[in-house]
């Protein structure tokens, strides 16, 4: 206990940086022996360290000033005179420690930040850019090496007589250098192989890779063409596929950067047609493949007639082989992109939108498990909005409704529905889309909505005709012919026809205008005849057309205006007769109405053989698809009668081709206007002088024309100078002087 004690207390006399120091010595060493061996473990650490007697540079740093450190040195003088001799002896500058050099030893440990940043030069670089092109000793790279058509014509005839990977691997170097150019990107050129300056460069080595580089590259993997060109092997099954990967890698995404680059129609096209042919080496590589896709889709909806069409042979293609992986989220990109490119609707891009509900039906059809869960969830959407309308009432939320993109969307899945039916698992969403569409109709039923009406009657129509399902569009049909007088005079009138195809909604002003009720009436007897000709072959036709029949003739009844009552009796006509030849099969049937199945059998024999409004439809729908095509267009139909254009000049231009040919008369004496103003007042006495002088001026002028006609009086005339000339006239014919002869009545 006694040796414990007066350890403490000798403990108690250390401080700290001697006890850490002293390595935590044992309880069974002696006291005297513990502090020499700690003195001198502190010594030796300080010799060895130059940064302080703790042993580490982290310890110092904490507690080391350098005077602290001076302090704890000058006790060692005192502690352990023999060591401290010696460390005078062999390290004097550990003893000759001082402020300056703990300073500047710090400083040369510590990192401190410059007051300014460099900026490395252009010659400055890495020693190795990404593509192992080596640099100089000044962080040079070696200079591009320019590329000239005698390299890319000596490329082609290596590559066709056999394409090695080396060779490969030099033409796609220099395919990305020209790709790089296009986008401006001078560091990705400078970094190349091979630097390409010259737009006849470019374009044979483009062609060159777009025609030929990728046939000689399937050579080489699989050495002959397979005989089925629709199942092309993988490339990753060649045993080359390995040298040539990276390299491959490296073409096609430049590919996908120069058909994003590319304006020309032209030269895209040919680059899309060289992308469908590559389609198995993009599924390669999934990276690539959905840069790809990406592209594709922003061609498919933006680009040029034939660039939307390639652009979507390759989604096609792709979302094929690999509709795991990319079928669903190039349909919900698509559509996406059809739902923001149809916020507005003209006559020019009627096209584009019925193109893009085509191909993205289509697109659909690939999976009909995928397609539900699409059109489940979009279809829903639609509800959600249309619930909000109904249940709020205000004119927000119906603007979120009575728009384009909303009608566009329901018509899309209408035709969805339609063309994949019989489908068992896009059957269930049948009622509710109609209940959405007739949602719509019922929202704001005015006369200022009838085009939006006409765009869901249409859909409803082409849903109940695709899925063989009765939906009762006729009653939002026939209500138009009892809101609308027809009788009615027209307020005002118009030049131009309205056309429903490109409006949601009418205006005040043309709910007066008489082209609103030829357009209506128009509008009606198109709705009528296409969905009754979609029921033309129904056994219970007599009956669905009969709410028509009535309508129709209470149309005629009250209809003053001869137009519209023939168009309607024309109608009339043909649903009668219909009616009647549905009759007469249907009274030779031998099966009853229980029987669904004959039922079924005898409507497709019916549809098979066709009926009298179908022949109708079909003749007609030749003829308004014609029509509908010129009003796309733009033309209007008084173009066919070729009336004669007349060309009216400017005023301004008719004033200066005027003073240019009359300068000359400005340019007349006083004394002509003079003499002019005197053979005016010597006319103006009496009306009856004023008359025999126009009458002899009127014999005197035919008599010249007679002379000048025989004598060739012009010609002779034509010899004066124009100033002369116009004395004469202004001059005119010497006065003559007559004797009146007056009677004794005069």
């Amino acid at each position: 206990m006694a040796a414990v004690r007066g350890r403490k207390r000798r403990l108690a006399e250390l401080t700290v940086d001697e006890f850490l120091a002293s390595g935590f010595d044992s309880e069974s060493e002696s006291e005297p022996e513990g502090a020499a061996e700690a003195e001198a473990r502190v010594a030796r650490g300080a010799s060895r360290i130059p940064g302080g007697p703790g042993g580490s540079p982290s310890a110092s740093r904490r507690k080391g000033h350098a005077s602290e450190h001076k302090d704890q040195l000058s006790r060692l003088k005192d502690k352990d005179p023999e060591f401290y001799k010696f460390l005078q002896e062999n390290d004097q500058s550990l003893l000759n420690f001082s402020d300056s050099d703990s300073s500047e030893g710090d400083e040369q440990r510590l990192h401190s930040l410059p007051e300014a940043l460099e900026e490395a030069s252009e010659e400055e670089g890495e020693d190795e850019d990404e593509d192992g092109v080596s640099r100089g000793p000044r962080g040079k790279k070696r200079d591009s090496l320019p590329v000239t058509l005698a390299m890319v014509e000596r490329w082609k005839q290596a590559a066709k007589q056999r394409l090695t990977p080396k060779l490969f691997h030099e033409v796609v170097q220099a395919f990305r250098a020209a790709v790089a150019t296009t986008q401006g990107d001078q560091d990705g050129a400078e970094a190349s192989k091979f630097q390409v300056t010259d737009s006849a460069v470019f374009n044979a080595l483009v062609t060159f890779c777009v025609r030929d580089l990728f046939g000689c590259l399937q050579n080489l993997l699989f050495g002959k063409a397979p005989r089925d060109s629709s199942r092309l092997p993988q490339p990753s099954s060649s045993p080359l596929w390995g040298k040539l990967r990276l390299d491959v890698k490296a073409y096609l995404s430049s590919v996908v950067q120069l058909v994003a680059c590319v304006a020309e129609a032209t030269v895209a096209a040919a680059l899309l047609r060289h992308v469908g042919s590559s389609v198995p080496y993009f599924l390669t590589f999934p990276k690539q493949c959905r840069m790809l896709l990406k592209r594709m889709v922003v061609l498919w909806s933006t680009g040029e007639e034939t660039l939307r069409v390639l652009a979507f042979l390759v989604l096609v293609r792709v979302c094929r082989h690999k509709k795991d992986t990319f079928l669903s989220p190039v349909l919900k990109q698509m559509y996406i992109t059809y739902v923001r490119n149809c916020k507005f609707t003209s006559p020019g891009t009627l096209p584009l939108i019925g193109f893009m509900q085509r191909t993205l039906t289509e697109l659909l059809a690939l999976d009909p498990s995928v397609a539900y869960q699409h059109a489940f969830l979009y279809i829903r959407q639609l509800a959600v909005h249309l619930r909000s309308a109904m249940t709020t009432r205000k004119k927000e939320t119906y603007q979120s409704v009575y728009n384009w993109q909303f009608v566009h969307c329901l018509q899309l899945w209408c035709r969805v529905l339609s063309t994949l039916c019989p489908s068992d698992a896009l059957q269930p969403l049948v009622y509710p889309l109609a209940q959405v569409v007739l949602g719509c109709i019922r929202l704001v039923p005015t006369a200022r909505f009838y085009p939006l009406r006409m765009h869901c009657v249409r859909a409803l129509t082409l849903l109940s005709e695709g899925t063989r399902t009765f939906i009762p569009v006729l009653p939002f049909i026939l209500e138009v012919f009892q809101q609308v007088d027809f009788n009615r005079k027209p307020g005002r009138m118009s030049s131009k026809p309205i056309s429903f195809a490109v409006i949601l909604k009418l205006s005040k002003a043309n709910l007066q205008e008489k082209a609103y009720r030829d357009g209506l009436v128009e509008q009606l007897y198109d709705l009528t005849l296409e969905h009754l000709h979609s029921q033309a072959h129904s056994i219970a036709f007599p009956e669905l057309a009969l709410p028509a029949v009535l309508q129709l003739k209470s149309f005629l009844r009250e209809c003053k205006v001869a137009n519209y009552c023939r168009q309607v009796r024309q109608l009339l006509e043909k649903v009668q007769e219909n009616s009647e030849y549905i009759c007469s099969l249907r009274q030779r049937a031998p099966f009853g109405v229980a029987n669904r199945q004959a039922v079924d059998a005898w409507e497709k024999q019916t549809r098979e053989e066709g009926t009298p409004l179908t022949k109708y439809y079909s003749q007609w729908r030749k003829l308004r698809d014609r029509e509908i095509q010129l009003e796309i267009s733009g033309k209007e139909r008084l173009e066919d009668l070729n009336f004669p254009e007349i060309k009216r000049r400017k005023l301004g231009d008719r004033k200066d081709e005027d003073r240019i040919e009359f300068k000359d008369l400005f340019d007349l004496d006083s004394d002509e206007d003079e003499a002019a103003d005197f053979s005016e007042r010597g006319t103006s006495g009496s009306p009856g002088a004023q008359q025999e002088v126009e009458e002899e001026e009127e014999d005197d002028s035919s008599g010249e024309e007679a002379s000048s006609s025989e004598d060739g009086g012009p010609d002779e005339e034509a010899g004066l100078a124009p100033r002369e000339l116009w004395r004469l006239l202004a001059q005119g014919p010497e006065d003559e002087l007559q004797d009146l002869q007056l009677s004794e009545e005069d």
